[in-house]
């Protein structure tokens, strides 16, 4: 196995991981504006944003074998400039199908370079570090994603949004070839595709309980995403404005607290941890159903953004002790149903809003916190060794 700098990959990682935030977010961030210079109606906007799921889940799909066999610093590589290139296509194409495929890049770029990047912390890091550092690592994502938007906030005044995305391409190359220069892992499984482990993988008890977990944790928070704003404007006084900045407050809160988790995970048992974020995030949901003004509103955010932060971190960790031989693989099939997760329970608050309003957000994501803690303490217990 070749030597290599662990601070340094570790930097390639979070590097990459505020790339998959940036190609979360900038959809959002940009589609009005691009769809007042293309002039484009609802469905055809709707249209445009559907091929970012598609390729997150292509790229989700795609990472963990390709990682076994041939390493990470390749994938990586690729994954950081396929999301630059897409960010550029959307500031430089006005051809729909090419704004299309700028869009697919961007989601398959960011589908790779989420799993990808946690599976390369997890093989660097022993069982110890391995929760902390993925916290930290996650705490990278809401940089990403904070980022274009206060930027697209600031120089919106006096810049086109294609010359912002230009700008922010500019320095995303910058990192890629800071990115090139380091030397990473050698490859898990040199001498082929891990196909046949990678079948077994999918009769893993253990693997397909955790998964779950992660599916009602993605679900939940694409959920909140897309419907807090919806449900503030119907059910409280809070101007459209304060909304889509209670909305930012969970981004902050799952930020911060990713970077307390650093500390915390060196003193209180990661099963614990993830115990009593569950409880702060559904005590969030409570806030946001007692009809708030915009202070316990915002407050109600920070505690679900701080309450989901240590899901991934804690179910990724013990992912990778229970599956180190192909952390990739194992990453890759829990990514691929976390996203499931995000677009079923996404598709299933529309329908339940249209019947019964959209007060049964907030209920609907308590429920799935009850399950994902149902879920752990059964799968916690699970010791089963795995059958690869």
């Amino acid at each position: 196995m070749s030597s290599y700098n662990k601070n340094l990959v570790f930097t390639a990682a979070c590097i990459g991981m505020s790339f998959f935030g940036v190609s979360m977010i900038t959809m959002g961030a940009v589609l009005p504006s691009l769809t007042g210079k293309l002039m484009l109606n609802d469905l055809q906007a709707g249209a445009l944003v559907t091929f970012l799921p598609v390729g997150l889940l292509v790229g989700s799909l795609l990472f963990g074998p390709i990682v076994d066999r041939f390493g990470h610093k390749v994938l990586m590589l690729f994954s950081c400039i396929v999301v630059l290139l897409g960010l550029e296509g959307i500031a430089l194409f006005s051809d729909i199908p090419l704004l299309q495929l700028s869009i697919l890049c961007i989601g398959l770029g960011g589908g790779i370079l989420n799993g990808e990047t946690n599976a390369l912390v997890a093989d660097i890091s022993s069982d110890e570090e391995k929760g902390a550092r993925l916290s930290l690592l996650g705490a990278f994502y809401g940089i990403g994603a904070l980022g274009i938007p206060v930027l697209m906030g600031f120089l919106s005044k006096h810049y086109s949004f294609e010359t912002i995305l230009q700008g922010t391409g500019v320095l995303m190359l910058i990192c890629i070839i800071f990115c090139m220069f380091i030397r990473f892992p050698a490859p898990k499984q040199p001498q082929g595709f891990p196909i046949r482990e990678g079948i077994k993988l999918l009769k893993e008890k253990s693997l397909l309980l955790f998964s779950l977990i992660l599916f009602f944790q993605s679900g939940i928070e694409g959920v909140t995403n897309n419907w807090t704003t919806s449900y503030l404007g119907r059910t409280t006084e809070i101007p459209a404005d304060k909304a889509l900045l209670v909305l930012t407050c969970m981004v902050a809160g799952l930020t911060a607290a990713r970077l307390l988790l650093v500390v915390i995970f060196k003193k209180v048992k990661e099963s614990t941890v993830l115990i009593c974020s569950l409880v702060m995030a559904g005590v969030g949901f409570l806030l946001l159903m007692a009809s708030p003004e915009f202070w316990r509103a915002a407050l109600g955010m920070v505690l679900i953004g701080a309450g989901v932060a240590s899901t991934f971190p804690v179910i990724l960790s013990i992912l990778g002790q229970r599956y180190a031989a192909l952390s990739g693989t194992a990453f890759s099939i829990a990514m691929v149903i976390a996203l499931t997760g995000n677009t079923l329970l996404n598709n299933l608050t529309g329908i339940l809003s249209q019947k019964f309003g959209i007060t049964v957000f907030p209920y609907m994501m308590i429920t799935a916190i009850v399950i994902m803690i149902v879920l752990f303490r059964w799968a916690f217990r699970s010791k089963t060794p795995p059958r690869i």
